[in-house]
């Protein structure tokens, strides 16, 4: 039986494979998919497009959301494009902050400064006032008591009539043997005496010489002597610099005394007028005393 099949083995046919298919299709032929099953569209640019829109519409709502969320703070800071916006104004309040403490270190500062003023200048401001307490504490003219008064002309006589010194008059005073009178009293008088004491110096050293006949040095040591006079030195040395005493007279007149009073040897008197602990008057003075001693 002929057939115009071509036969396999014909070798005037092209040699094509018959593998079976599962599911492609044969060689050279579109893919039509298995038999019974509708074939699957190829992912295209189609798709592609519709996830790229798909996102953009994602974007749009994301933008119109932010929007209306700036809207919101806009509003609510007063709707202004020049407001500041809320974290700015938060950042500029921290300087003022700083400057309030500033300023009250600066008051905190004045106020130390001013409760550690110098000493010297609060001294020099309460000197005065000071000042004023003791003359308002001293005693007026008027309300000087009666006892200062009564002091004050006890101190009066004794420096014209016995010519004391200062601290002489004191010790007259306040002696539980003499005045008796308080200290303070006998300070005032002592302060308000009117008395030259370098004058009363000198008129108490011509008493010594005229009538104790005592040496020049015997003189000054009675003017000093805390059991003396008690007058300062530099009165003492006026009054001895300033009297006119004879002193080879007054070593005369006191071996004179020592001859007839103890029946003293000429000798002896002579070592009684130089002695330090005697008269202390000069070598000279002494030898004219014993050459005269029988006139």
């Amino acid at each position: 039986m002929n057939s115009n099949a071509p036969s396999p083995q014909d070798p005037g046919s092209p040699d094509q494979n018959f593998a079976p298919s599962f599911g492609g299709a044969p060689y050279g032929q579109p893919d039509q998919g298995m038999p019974g099953v509708p074939p699957v569209p190829p992912a295209g640019k189609r798709g592609k497009k519709k996830f790229i829109a798909a996102g953009c519409g994602c974007l749009a709502l994301l933008a119109i959301g932010l929007a209306s969320c700036s809207a919101v703070v806009l509003s609510a800071s007063g709707g202004s494009d020049d407001d500041e916006p809320a974290p700015t104004v938060s950042v500029e309040a921290e300087p003022a902050v700083e400057q309030v403490e500033e300023t009250s270190e600066e008051v905190v500062e004045e106020d130390a400064a001013a409760e550690d003023a110098p000493a010297e200048e609060q001294s020099a401001d309460d000197a005065p006032a000071k000042d004023e307490q003791a003359e308002e504490e001293a005693p007026a003219e008027g309300d000087v008591p009666a006892e200062h008064t009564s002091a004050l002309n006890s101190a009066q006589s004794y420096s014209d009539l016995m010519h004391m010194s200062k601290a002489g008059l004191f010790d007259q005073l306040t002696s539980e043997y003499a005045d008796k009178f308080s200290d303070e009293a006998a300070q005032y008088a002592v302060d308000n005496v009117d008395a030259d004491w370098n004058a009363n110096a000198l008129a108490s050293a011509e008493s010594y010489s005229e009538t104790l006949y005592m040496s020049k040095q015997g003189v000054y040591d009675q003017l000093t002597s805390e059991y003396g006079e008690q007058f300062l030195p530099e009165e003492a040395q006026y009054a001895i610099d300033t009297i006119e005493a004879d002193w080879n007279e007054n070593a005369l007149q006191s071996a004179r005394n020592y001859r007839d009073s103890m029946d003293m040897s000429p000798e002896a008197i002579r070592d009684q007028l130089t002695s330090d602990y005697g008269e202390q008057f000069t070598q000279e003075q002494a030898d004219y005393a014993i050459e005269h001693l029988d006139d």
